[in-house]
């Protein structure tokens, strides 16, 4: 029996052929001639199929010639399988931490810095107020709800803004009680401003001076958002007066500026007698009530200063153009920082011009650099408002011309060359009051606070003659074009040096 059609070869009498799944035996005799077309067909059962190729076992029967599945190999996950379940869980996993990093970036910006201002917070509590935070104050002043306050602004109502700075944003509200508020909404991004409430609760709560501006209340340290609660002040600002909104000509005659020069010396001085350093003296800190009564406001900057050292070490932080020089320079903070700062105001009374003005010419954009330069020039009048009636009224002009002086003594680059604010206000006291030097009252307190100074740096008396301004002309300008430079403004930790 042949099945070839070429070459015949000789075979043994039996043949094994070797299939995936069993082992086949062919039976042939001697003289039978395979070829190597050989064409077998093998049926396999489902069985055996699904022992093989799912299994990679071997179909073959048992003792009872029953079908078993022999020889099975175990094998491990597919590649597939293996990527199925790290996508299953890595996907997961990923969401699940975004979602978190969104929910923290959401209550950082939005929700309470509760645990933060809690463990800041607590040294505060135990060497400033040993009482800590009750149910209904803290550090001695009431605690509002933020719901309270929320309802009194109509819910923070744009409308209602009374100024929007730096550190916050105010708004006019008004308490169950009928009272009429200003509500400071702080920013709560960063320890900072967390920093900024705790220090002006602190400072406010142990201040009495009728030209400060009075707190009523804050929010909790665990409120929704960090609150002050202010008596509101409705005539706007100083600088809204001079050369903002309100602003008119003959609105504000210089008897009225006087008077505004003369109650915020006092607040400084009283400040400064409690040891206390404001650090951002400006126009747009000072509020007026309808009868044109100060109220200085913002103590988020202000530093406490221990009498007995000379200044404390800290970067720059103010206003541009109220910035000390030697502040700047230095990061040495003293009380004469804020005698320079209202040597700038001094001279916003008497300009009625901003104390930064990029329409200016580069040596003018500092009010202070244009101030120093009419002085040495014996040039007042071209820096007096016309409104003022410098040109025609004598006494007018002999009294600005002293405050003018006196502006400049405060605006010197050297600290040491500059009064205390004690002394400039006893200068503008007696300014206001028209007598000399020697006839004035000696204020031996500010506002019940004792202090006890000597007027090392009187300013020459009031005259409308030009000499007394000439005396002034061989002095340097004083003040760096801060409002181009840029200065480190985060804050530091002091060191405080004796």
């Amino acid at each position: 029996m042949t099945f070839c059609r070429t070459k015949v070869v000789k075979l043994s009498d039996t043949i094994i052929l070797f299939l995936p799944s069993f082992t086949l035996l062919l039976y042939v005799s001697n003289t039978t001639q395979l070829c190597s077309d050989i064409i077998i067909r093998v049926d396999l059962t489902d069985e055996c199929a699904d022992c093989n190729y799912r299994h990679g076992g071997q179909c073959k029967l048992d003792s009872t010639e029953k079908f078993c599945c022999a020889n099975v190999i175990k094998k491990g996950l597919s590649l597939k399988a293996k990527l199925g379940i790290g996508l299953g869980i890595g996907i997961p996993s990923m969401l699940a931490i975004g979602l978190l990093f969104l929910f923290l970036q959401y209550k950082r910006k939005y929700g309470t810095s509760g645990g933060q201002l809690e463990s800041r917070d607590s040294y505060s509590d135990s060497s400033s107020n040993p009482h800590g935070e009750s149910s209904s104050e803290y550090f001695g002043v009431p605690l509002f709800l933020y719901e309270q306050l929320k309802e009194a602004t109509n819910n923070f109502d744009h409308t209602k803004e009374l100024g929007d700075g730096g550190f916050g944003t105010v708004y006019y509200g008004k308490l169950p009680d009928g009272r009429e508020v200003a509500v400071k909404r702080l920013y709560e991004h960063n320890w900072k401003r967390v920093e900024q409430f705790i220090n002006e609760v602190k400072i406010l709560t142990r201040l009495r001076h009728k030209n400060l501006v009075s707190l009523y209340g804050c929010t909790s340290r665990h409120s929704r958002e960090l609150l002050l609660v202010y008596e509101y002040i409705s005539n706007g600002t100083v600088a809204c007066h001079l050369h903002g909104g309100l602003a008119k000509p003959g609105s504000l005659p210089w008897s009225t500026r006087m008077k505004i020069a003369v109650e915020t010396a006092s607040a400084l001085a009283y400040l400064h007698a409690s040891d206390i350093i404001h650090r951002d003296v400006k126009t747009n800190n000072i509020l007026l009530d309808n009868n044109f009564c100060v109220k200085v406001a913002d103590f988020g900057l202000s530093r406490d200063v221990p009498n007995d050292v000379t200044h404390v070490s800290t970067a720059p932080q103010g206003s541009p153009g109220y910035l000390d020089p030697e502040y700047y320079n230095c990061y040495q903070l003293t009380s004469k920082s804020d005698v320079y700062s209202f040597g700038v105001v001094l001279i916003e009374l008497i300009s009625s011009k901003p104390a930064v003005d990029m329409n200016r010419s580069r040596d003018e954009i500092n009010l202070s650099n244009l101030a120093v330069r009419k002085i040495q020039e014996s040039a007042v009048s071209e820096l007096v408002d016309p409104s003022l009636g410098f040109d025609s009224d004598c006494r007018v002009m002999g009294m600005i011309v002293s405050v003018a002086g006196l502006a400049f003594q405060c605006l010197q680059r050297e600290k040491d060359l500059r009064p205390s604010m004690y002394e400039v206000l006893h200068e503008l006291r007696r300014i206001e009051s028209g007598k000399d030097e020697g006839k004035v009252r000696d204020e031996g307190d500010v506002d019940g606070v004792a202090v006890s100074h000597s007027c090392a740096h009187s300013p020459p008396p009031a005259s409308p003659e030009w000499e007394e301004v000439g005396l002034l002309k061989n002095i340097k300008p004083t003040s760096p074009n801060t409002v181009t430079d840029k200065w480190e403004s985060k804050c530091t930790t002091p060191n405080i040096s004796g």
